[in-house]
């Protein structure tokens, strides 16, 4: 017998015998003839459904599947080829990209037989056993015709009885339990880019999984030391440039915490229910830099922390409101549609690059201290990454506190040893030293480098409870409130990245679109906890804490919980504050050109999961991040007067009151040149209009992944794990768009 297709196969005399005889004879085919040109990429049935588009010269897909479907719709497939006349289909494999089923369906994806330089070609199955089947596409060299033949069963059913199909190598593999259909063409070790998710990671303590209450108080204080720069810096940053004290700073880091925790359990038990910290965001760090800076505030003298703070109070509410009202509505998940990983990279990045100009001027201001300290977080983080200690890798899971506390008693002993001890000047930095000529050029050394500079620990009290308004009552005003509204937005897209990042990390599955608007409208609710009792900021969730989840291997949902109560009890101590309000500022910038230097890194992360060797994200990212430091800057010229009045750091945050855009209103003036000078606006803009205009397939933009979230309704443990608790259940079984 000559070999042929499976479609067109001939029967031998022998094989004839007690079988009724067809009522027509099929002719002779000749043998295969391999095609040179042949591309493996033309198997993408089911890529045209889901805008898969491989971008490599073959792959290997494995996927398990019932044995029993798997071998009757391979058979009954094959036996319908046999019956029918020349010119039939051979029997084609899908795969479904997302859940991993197989359909065995009839067309034409490949050319069975053409004819080049003479080589034969053999289509056909191997490997059909009882444990696992394999339909491979081999070319061969030319074969005897004795070497390979088909052959009945005698029940119907058709195998290969090749000599070199049972070999030892497809005994060994299989299981009894599953089987796998694989499509040869490339190598076993080859790895490509943007297929499926990548797979959860083994962690240490999953996420509904209680270990103890020893293990989850060190779990949770885990996670909140490691996000320390996060929680406690910003306050360093933001209260003393809006005319605080020491201990104004005390009490803002206190409140902090106390927000901190309560937006934390409240985010574990209504919003997305991932092991999250909720805190003060960098996002809104930017638009509070802008309205400090405006002209209004730059002459005040009396009550000028306070008159700020209830400007940022009011404006923070009225963004926590739309943004809660975008989130449980349901309009977030008609943009959540928009919103895909090559919108999310740029857009967190911008958030890292809007505070260079802060960065190293603060901290140059004493290098004896910030440059120890940049390099000692730097060797914690990436040459002694891999050290660990009893199991335990410290230096990158505790890389802030613990370079800092090294620091920060470095830094002591240089104060105490007379290192900034000058004739004539306090050490307390009373303003003698600044008006003193003999004292001015050491004043601000003083100020940065002395750890005892700062007076918050003899001031503040031992105990106090943060409470609403205790700053006074908040101002609404229209143009502070437009900017909170976009800022808002834009901290949203940062909690979808997070969302996603941290669920394919954990359980390998993305949240539902229902889901993400339910944590976005938690977090709106949050932001306005973060207004009435006075942080500064807005809520919203740290994107540093997926890579402490990373590190640590622990995802215990409770181990977030205790210790989000942990920081509610601290919160109640006001030497707490006190004693990190005292930090050098020095020391302080040092840590954030780390922190922001890892949230760039952390955006740019987020093209993990599109394509990015694409041309398009390539030039998408590109282009967005460029423009969202250039067109910034474009908007300082206009500001003459603020840099001769303002630091060389807050001169890009002023651009709110001189800038280009005049349209006849002083509130919509502001509001748009505040806008269109902060970074992370501008890269969202460009990145966001881009992304949806630019031709582009759903695996190229990440949405193939992202979009993946089908298995989530199919597994009743995935369920489980986003799942409302059941009392709570009940009050949203009418909002179908914040379900599961």
């Amino acid at each position: 017998m000559e070999v042929g297709s499976s479609s067109d196969f001939v029967e031998k005399p022998e094989m004839q015998k007690g079988r009724p005889k067809p009522s027509y004879r099929l002719p002779n085919i000749g043998p295969f003839v391999p095609r040179t040109d042949h591309n493996p990429n033309e198997l993408k049935s089911w890529a045209k459904k889901t805008g898969f588009k491989s971008s490599f010269s073959g792959e290997t897909v494995t996927t398990s599947v019932s044995e029993r479907e798997l071998h009757d719709s391979i058979l009954f497939e094959l036996e319908k080829g046999i019956d029918e006349p020349v010119g039939g289909t051979s029997p084609k494999i899908e795969i479904d990209p997302i859940l991993g089923r197989t359909r065995v369906n009839r067309g034409i994806d490949i050319e069975p037989v053409s004819k080049k330089n003479g080589n034969d070609s053999v289509l056909g199955l191997e490997r059909v056993g009882i444990q696992k089947k394999r339909i491979g596409i081999e070319p061969v060299g030319e074969l005897k015709e004795d070497e390979r033949s088909i052959g009945s069963n005698g029940d119907g059913s058709w195998k290969d009885v090749s000599a070199n199909t049972q070999t030892e190598e497809s005994k060994k593999e299989g299981s009894k339990d599953e089987q796998a259909v694989q499509i040869d063409g490339f190598p076993e070790d080859y790895e490509f880019e943007d297929q499926r998710p990548r797979r959860p990671l083994e962690m240490r303590c999953g996420l509904r999984e209680n270990p103890g209450l020893v293990p989850l108080i060190y779990y949770g204080l885990q996670h909140y030391l490691s996000l320390a720069g996060s929680l406690i810096f910003i306050p360093l940053i933001l209260v003393p440039a809006m005319g605080g004290t020491d201990k104004d700073t005390a009490t803002v880091i206190s409140t902090m915490l106390l927000v901190s925790g309560v937006t934390t359990i409240l985010h574990s038990y209504f919003g997305t229910r991932l092991p999250l910290v909720q805190g003060s965001s960098f996002v809104y760090l930017a638009p509070a830099l802008v309205v400090l800076n405006s002209q209004d505030f730059r002459n005040l003298t009396q009550n000028k922390f306070k008159h700020i703070m209830k400007e940022l109070q009011g404006a923070i509410i009225v963004g926590s409101v739309f943004q809660s009202i975008l989130g449980y509505s349901g309009l977030m998940s008609l943009l959540v549609r928009t919103i895909n990983p090559v919108v999310v990279a740029p857009t967190v990045a911008a958030v890292g690059l809007a505070f260079f100009s802060y960065g190293f001027p603060q901290a140059g201001s004493c290098v004896e201290i910030s440059i120890p300290q940049i390099l000692l977080v730097l060797i914690f983080t990436l040459y002694l990454r891999g050290v660990s200690i009893y199991g335990h890798r410290i230096f990158r899971v505790y890389a802030v506190p613990l370079s800092v506390s090294i620091v920060w008693i470095y830094a002591f002993f240089l104060t105490t040893a007379g290192a900034y001890n000058y004739k004539g000047c306090s050490p307390n930095i009373p303003i003698s030293n600044i008006l003193s000529d003999a004292c001015r050029d050491h004043a601000d050394t003083m100020k940065h480098c002395r750890t005892d500079a700062s007076s918050a620990w003899r001031t503040a009290n031992w105990v106090r409870v943060p409470y609403p308004f205790q700053w006074g009552i908040p101002t609404f005003h229209f143009r502070t409130s437009l900017i909170m509204i976009i800022v808002s937005l834009v901290a949203s897209v940062e909690s979808v990245g997070t969302y996603h990042s941290a669920s394919l990390l954990i359980n390998g599955s993305p949240p539902t679109r229902g889901i993400v608007s339910r944590g976005l409208g938690l977090e709106g609710l949050c932001s306005a906890l973060a207004g009435l009792w006075g942080t500064g900021t807005g809520s919203t969730t740290l994107t540093e804490n997926m890579h402490t989840i990373e590190i640590t291997k622990v995802a215990s949902r409770r181990a977030v919980e205790l210790g989000a109560v942990f920081f509610i009890l601290v919160s109640f101590f006001g030497k707490v504050g006190a004693l990190l309000a005292s930090i050098p500022q020095a020391l302080a910038a040092a840590v954030l050109c780390f922190m922001w230097a890892l949230m760039v890194a952390l955006g740019l992360s987020t093209l993990q999961y599109s394509q990015t060797r694409s041309f398009r994200n390539i030039t998408i990212v590109g282009v967005s991040l460029f423009f969202s430091l250039t067109i910034p800057a474009y908007f300082q010229q206009y500001q003459t007067e603020a840099s001769f009045i303002l630091p060389s750091y807050f001169v890009p945050y002023a651009a709110a009151s001189n800038g280009p855009v005049h349209t006849g209103s002083k509130q919509l003036d502001f509001a748009i040149n505040g806008l269109l000078s902060m970074n992370m606006v501008i890269a969202f803009l460009v990145a966001y209009l881009l992304d949806n205009t630019v031709p582009g397939n759903q695996q190229e933009r990440g949405v193939y992944i992202w979009s993946s979230s089908e298995d989530l309704l199919n597994n009743p443990s995935l369920v489980a794990d986003y799942s409302l608790p059941r009392k709570v259940a009940r009050c949203f079984k009418w909002a179908k768009c914040v379900g599961t």
